[in-house]
C-alpha cells in the first residue's frame, strides 16, 4: 500500500469520516432553522452591505476598536478563502470523488453561509483589545469568554480551545499554497518547481512584512482584480461549451448519491468518497466552520458584530457558488475530469483545452495571485492563535517576530521534499485536509453551544437596523466595552 493510500484511509475514513460530516451538516442545519433561514432571508441585505463596503458607501465603523476597515477585513478573508482550494482543491475533489462531490460541496456551502455569519459575529462580539486599542479575536476567544465565563463551562472551553489551537497551528507546518502555485507556474512555463517556490516565498515575505493592517490595504487592491481575472476565463470556456452544460449538471446531480463509475484515467468513486471530498473541499475553500476567517474579521472597525457577520454570506457565495462552481464546470465540460490528473495540473489542462495555451497562462497567473493572498491571509490567522496562546508576556514581540520570519519556511520545505521524493499533489492535499478536521470539530461544537448568544445579537441587529422587533434596553452589542455607542438607523 502506498503512502497516499494509507494517508487517504486515515484522513477520509477517520478524521474526515462520516461522524464529522454528520456533525457539520447537523449543526449547520440546526443554526439554519433556529435563525429562521437567515442566509436566505438576509441574503439581499448581506449583498447590499458587502457592495456598499466595496464602493465605500458604508461609513459606519470609523472610531471603533480595530485594525482594518470592514472592507479590508473582507478582502483579506476573501483573499484567504479564494485561493488554491478553488482551483487545485476542487479539481482534486472531482478527480478522487467524481462529479458528485460538487453536489455535496454546494450542500455544505448552503449551511456554511449561516455558519460563517455566526462565527464572525461571535468573534467580533467576544474580541479583545490590546494596549494600542487594536482588536483581536476568533474561536479561542469566544470559547474562553463565551463558554468558559458566560456559560460557566471552563473544562469544555479549555478542551475545545486546545483542540482548535493544536489543529489550527498544524497549518504552520502543512501549507498547500506554495506547492500548488509552484506546480501550476512551473508546469506552464517550464520552470523549476523549487525555483518558483523560492520566488514565491520572497514575494510572501514582502506581503507579510507590514503586518495585518498592511495586508488589508494590499488585499483590497488585489482581490477584486484576481476574481474578475479568473472568472472571465472560466465563463468564456463555459460559453464555448454551453451545449455540454446540461450534461455536466446531470453528472453532478446524478452521481451525488450513487458514486461515479470508472472512466478513462478515473478509477471510479463511491458515494462515501463523493460526500467526504465534497464536504472537506467546501470547508477548505470557503472556510465556513473552520474558524479561520473570524480571526481576520474580529480586527475590523465596526459598530455591530452582525454587520461584519453579514460579510460571511458574501464570502461563501462568491467563493463556492461562483468561483468553485466555475472551476468544477470547466473541468467537467471540457472532459478533462477523467484524464487521470489531479490538483492544479488538472485545472490547467482544462483551461488549456478550453482556451488553448493562453488559457493555461491565464490560470497560472491566477493561481499565483490566489496563492499569495491566501498564504498571507493564513499568516494573519495563525498570528491570532499565537497571540492568544502567549498572552501579554514580555517576550511577546520576540515570539511574534520569530513567527513572522519563519512562517514561509515550512511550506517551502514541503515543495523541496515533495519534488525530491516525487510525492503527487493528491498526497499533499490529503495532509492539508487532515489539518482542517480538528479545528473544524472544535469550532462547530463551540458554535452550537454559543448559538443563543448569536441569536440574541441577530435579533438586536434586526431591531436596530431592519425595524424588526424592539431593541432591548441596556443590551450590550460587545462583550467588552468598545468605547462607542451603537445607534439605530
Amino acid at each position: 500500500m502506498s503512502i497516499t493510500d494509507m494517508a487517504s484511509i486515515i484522513v477520509y475514513d477517520y478524521l474526515w469520516g462520516m461522524p464529522l460530516v454528520v456533525i457539520i451538516l447537523a449543526i449547520g442545519f440546526y443554526i439554519t432553522v433556529r435563525s429562521g433561514f437567515f442566509q436566505i432571508t438576509g441574503f439581499k441585505i448581506a449583498m447590499k452591505h458587502a457592495i456598499d463596503s466595496i464602493l465605500g458607501k458604508d461609513k459606519a465603523g470609523g472610531k471603533e476598536a480595530g485594525v482594518v476597515s470592514p472592507f479590508e477585513a473582507m478582502s483579506v478573508a476573501l483573499g484567504t478563502t479564494i485561493g488554491v482550494g478553488n482551483i487545485g482543491g476542487v479539481a482534486t475533489a472531482i478527480a478522487i470523488g467524481g462529479p458528485g462531490a460538487i453536489f455535496w460541496m454546494w450542500i455544505a456551502a448552503l449551511c456554511g453561509l449561516i455558519v460563517k455569519v455566526a462565527e464572525i459575529t461571535l468573534a467580533v462580539y467576544y474580541r479583545s483589545k490590546d494596549m494600542n486599542n487594536e482588536a483581536y479575536g476568533g474561536p479561542n476567544y469566544y470559547m474562553k469568554k463565551g463558554i468558559g465565563h458566560e456559560k460557566k463551562m471552563p473544562v469544555l472551553a479549555k478542551v475545545l480551545s486546545f483542540i482548535f489551537a493544536f489543529g489550527f497551528l498544524t497549518g504552520y507546518f502543512i501549507n498547500i499554497q506554495t506547492y500548488t502555485v509552484s506546480e501550476a507556474v512551473a508546469n506552464t512555463f517550464n520552470f523549476s518547481m523549487v525555483g518558483v517556490a523560492v520566488f514565491y516565498t520572497v514575494i510572501l515575505y514582502m506581503m507579510i512584512s507590514g503586518g495585518v493592517s498592511s495586508l488589508g490595504r494590499i488585499a483590497a487592491k488585489i482581490v477584486p482584480f484576481m476574481c474578475i481575472f479568473y472568472l472571465v476565463g472560466g465563463v468564456v470556456i463555459i460559453l464555448k461549451n454551453i451545449t455540454a452544460l446540461p450534461s455536466a449538471f446531470g453528472m453532478i446531480f446524478g452521481s451525488a448519491f450513487t458514486g461515479t463509475a470508472a472512466a478513462g484515467g478515473f478509477v471510479g468513486a463511491t458515494f462515501s468518497q463523493a460526500i467526504k471530498l465534497g464536504m472537506s473541499r467546501s470547508v477548505f475553500s470557503n472556510e465556513a466552520g473552520w474558524g479561520s476567517a473570524p480571526m481576520i474579521h474580529a480586527s475590523a472597525k465596526v459598530d455591530h458584530p452582525v454587520k461584519q457577520g453579514l460579510m460571511g454570506i458574501f464570502e461563501v457565495f462568491i467563493d463556492t457558488f461562483v468561483i468553485c462552481s466555475i472551476t468544477a464546470l470547466v473541468v467537467i465540460i471540457t472532459g478533462e475530469w477523467s484524464n487521470g490528473l489531479d490538483g492544479a495540473t488538472l485545472t490547467l489542462s482544462a483551461f488549456e483545452t478550453g482556451l488553448g495555451r493562453p488559457g493555461r497562462i491565464i490560470l497560472a497567473i491566477g493561481v499565483f495571485l490566489f496563492g499569495v493572498t491566501t498564504s498571507s491571509g493564513v499568516y494573519a490567522q495563525i498570528e491570532v492563535v499565537v497571540r492568544y496562546l502567549i498572552g501579554e508576556t514580555p517576550k511577546k514581540d520576540a515570539i511574534l517576530s520569530f513567527y513572522k520570519w519563519t512562517y514561509p519556511i515550512p511550506s517551502l520545505l514541503m515543495v523541496i521534499i515533495a519534488v525530491y521524493y516525487g510525492f503527487p499533489g493528491a498526497t499533499l492535499w490529503i495532509f492539508s485536509d487532515a489539518s482542517t478536521a480538528l479545528p473544524i470539530f472544535a469550532n462547530i461544537i463551540a458554535l452550537f453551544v454559543l448559538f443563543p448568544k448569536f441569536k440574541e445579537l441577530l435579533q438586536d441587529y434586526k431591531a436596530r437596523y431592519l425595524g424588526v422587533g424592539k431593541v432591548k434596553s441596556g443590551f450590550r452589542v460587545f462583550y467588552e466595552d468598545e468605547g462607542t455607542k451603537v445607534k439605530s438607523e
